[in-house]
């Protein structure tokens, strides 16, 4: 921007600019009314010529505004300043979680868990809320140095009773490497879907690499549609087995398949990880337990960094939109039915800078073993210690106990009538 624009509306003074994504330019700014420092999201002046466009712009505001949450960035404001069309949000010092996985994944299964389950929080209450974030990914993950965790960026998100059937056709919603297999199809996403880019952000915490690779937008489509993603143990050998079958089940190909929300996985994450904590490192697996059914069935009543507040009102709702953004992997993008463009280089989100590009599926529960096109090498074998392991089951009665116990119970029914006769001589 040149210096005449460093202010806008008199108010906003622009003071550094911390990335840019598809559809707009971020700022560190200061708010001269409050004397607050904030964050201006700035959309870029090739799409302000589109009406459609601004209207889904000040759409989204008004959506994100009415999300008070500990974990969604707050919306502040809404304007316009000529030809210059911006929102004011929260100021988050911090790191955005993709730089994060980059620097230090794969990370403890405790961390992972942690961050994923307020994840979810704060993208469950926007389900609650009718809201669709659609664009799930690490770089719409902003983390504090104590591991707080604000999700931003609902940029495409759209009211769910205001989908349009004709948008849906036409528009895939999200980032290649995390849409789900729908909206890889061009299908509008749901609730599930946002699940299904979450299971794909835990995989990247915990492995430090995507279930799904491809050299363009088409080749990662049909990857998402048709290909079995691998475990995660099979690239980290600390994941336990039971997380891994959670994984596989949020990373199904059917929507149905998957937990139905974001605050749903949340939950059910709560729990298999307080199961983890109350067991020992050296109790063995139980063979046969099913950990995705029998977490469900042990759900707590209250959750740890589940906030279920009423969901606020969503006024005057209507879809929202992508920015065609197609040389971007890491951004929002549309693609047409064929998904046949290709990537044309990297580019830089909204908070981190320059992205490089980054590096297969029955959901059916157990795990089976999968084809997939890098095997790494085998690890020597080596005990591995974790806390997240099945507790063992109570001993079983074997049939030389029950014949012991019968026998006994036998020897103490002869006795009675020995006693009986003792007793009557006594008396006698």
């Amino acid at each position: 921007m040149s210096s005449q624009e460093t202010l806008l509306n008199g108010r906003y003074r622009l003071v550094a600019q911390q990335g840019s994504g598809g559809m707009a330019v971020i700022y560190k700014a200061t708010d001269l009314a409050l004397g607050r420092t904030v964050a201006v999201k700035i959309l870029r002046p090739s799409l302000t010529n589109d009406p459609e466009f601004l209207k889904r712009f000040r759409q989204e505001a008004r959506n994100v505004a009415n999300l008070s949450h500990p974990n969604i960035v707050t919306v502040h404001d809404v304007g316009q300043d000529g030809n210059t069309h911006y929102i004011v949000m929260e100021y988050i010092d911090g790191e955005d979680l993709k730089r994060l996985i980059r620097a230090e994944a794969p990370f403890s299964i405790d961390r992972s868990l942690s961050i994923i389950i307020k994840i979810c929080a704060g993208v469950g209450y926007a389900h609650r809320a009718g809201l669709v974030h659609a664009d799930v990914k690490p770089q719409n993950v902003l983390v504090t140095e104590t591991d707080n965790v604000k999700v931003t960026d609902f940029g495409i998100a759209q009211a769910l009773s205001a989908t349009q059937p004709l948008e849906r056709q036409r528009v895939v919603w999200g980032s290649p490497h995390y849409f789900s297999p729908e909206q890889a199809q061009g299908e509008s996403p749901t609730p599930a879907s946002d699940v299904y880019a979450i299971g794909i952000v835990l995989f990247e915490m915990l492995t430090g690499r995507l279930p799904f690779v491809g050299t363009d937008q088409q080749e990662l489509a049909m990857a998402h549609i048709r290909e079995t993603p691998p475990n995660a143990s099979d690239f980290n050998p600390n994941v336990p087995v039971h997380l891994d079958r959670i994984l596989q089940k949020v990373l199904s190909k059917e929507p149905a398949s998957r937990y139905r929300t974001a605050d749903q996985l949340g939950r059910i994450l709560i729990s298999y990880r307080r199961q983890g904590q109350s067991t020992t490192d050296e109790v063995p697996e139980v063979q046969g337990q099913d950990p995705v059914k029998d977490t469900a069935a042990t759900i707590p009543p209250s959750a740890d960094s589940i906030h279920l507040a009423p969901a606020p009102p969503i006024s005057d709702p209507s879809p929202m939109a992508t920015a065609p953004t197609l040389g971007n992997p890491q951004a929002p993008v549309r693609l047409s039915e064929s998904v046949t463009n290709a990537f044309t280089g990297p580019q830089t989100n909204a908070f981190t800078g320059p992205q490089p590009h980054s590096a297969a599926t029955s959901p059916g529960i157990p795990p089976v073993a999968v084809s997939h096109p890098y095997q790494p090498p085998r690890a020597p074998e080596v005990m591995i210690q974790s806390r997240y392991r099945a507790a063992e089951p109570p001993p079983q009665l074997d049939l030389v106990t029950l014949v012991l116990a019968f026998l006994a119970f036998i020897a103490v029914v002869l006795l009675i009538p020995l006693w009986i006769a003792v007793y009557q001589a006594w008396l006698g």
